[in-house]
């Protein structure tokens, strides 16, 4: 799967993930978590 920040591959086993409307959403850094969760919407709604 894909970082939906930066685009790396990430695993199921990074420590750093989101959960939004029941979907955990993986990320490769605290940065790109954080990004993330300043704005989930711009990352999950096309």
């Amino acid at each position: 799967m894909k970082d939906l920040v930066c685009g790396m591959e990430v695993t199921d086993k990074s420590e750093y993930k989101s959960t939004v409307e029941d979907v955990t959403y993986y990320f490769c850094s605290k940065k790109c978590k954080e990004t993330f969760d300043n704005n989930p919407l711009k990352y999950t709604r096309g």
